[in-house]
């Protein structure tokens, strides 16, 4: 008998790679939550808990040159999981879309995926104890049917649901039509992020 794992997707999960740069960023998160009022606005009339710039700004790189060192580092992770996708491309991928996100304290974000990207990812910066994972669903899921639950000890490709727990400084990286969510921030602090897409 031969039993063969087929249509595998890819996770990437590897440190930023500089310390300094991840102590830089949190400041600047921290300076945009405080004096964005148009992104402090949007997050009020949409009920999101925390602050996101990502209704309100979309040249964070051009405005912040510790954003724009932040691309030039996103580019070579970019770059690996491309390969390790076996994307066939006519010319690197491109950054899209950056934006920065202040969780407080209960706060989440439902499932969901980037339409009109080729990878999504996020950059942790900082991840008080008890902040939550990034939630990662099966795309099979819609298509199950009658499938039965998956034991409590299935390896991590069978699982429905895989959590990736992140550390202060991780670079996680998915295919842009893999449905992720934002687990509530169970932490007493804020959790800082920054999603961006490639397209």
């Amino acid at each position: 008998m031969t039993v063969r794992s087929l249509f595998a997707t890819r996770f990437y999960d590897a440190p930023l790679g500089d310390a300094a740069l991840l102590a830089e960023l949190e400041e600047a998160a921290l300076d945009l939550a405080r004096e964005d009022r148009a992104g402090i606005g949007w997050c009020k009339a949409h009920g999101y808990r925390g602050y996101t710039s990502y209704a309100s700004l979309d040249d964070l790189p051009a405005r912040d040159p510790r954003f724009a060192d932040l691309v030039k580092l996103l580019n070579r992770h970019v770059a690996r999981f491309a390969e390790a996708c076996a994307f066939d491309l006519g010319r690197k991928l491109k950054l899209d879309s950056l934006w920065v996100n202040v969780l407080k304290p209960g706060g989440s974000h439902s499932g969901h995926i980037h339409p009109h990207s080729v990878v999504s990812g996020t950059l942790y910066v900082a991840v008080p104890p008890g902040a939550g994972a990034l939630k990662l669903e099966d795309p099979r899921l819609p298509m199950m049917m009658a499938a039965p639950t998956r034991t409590d000890d299935a390896p991590e490709d069978l699982k429905t649901f895989v959590y990736a727990v992140p550390e202060p400084g991780s670079v996680f990286l998915w295919e842009s039509w893999l449905r992720h969510e934002v687990v509530p921030n169970a932490a007493k602090g804020e959790r800082i992020s920054i999603s961006f897409n490639y397209r």
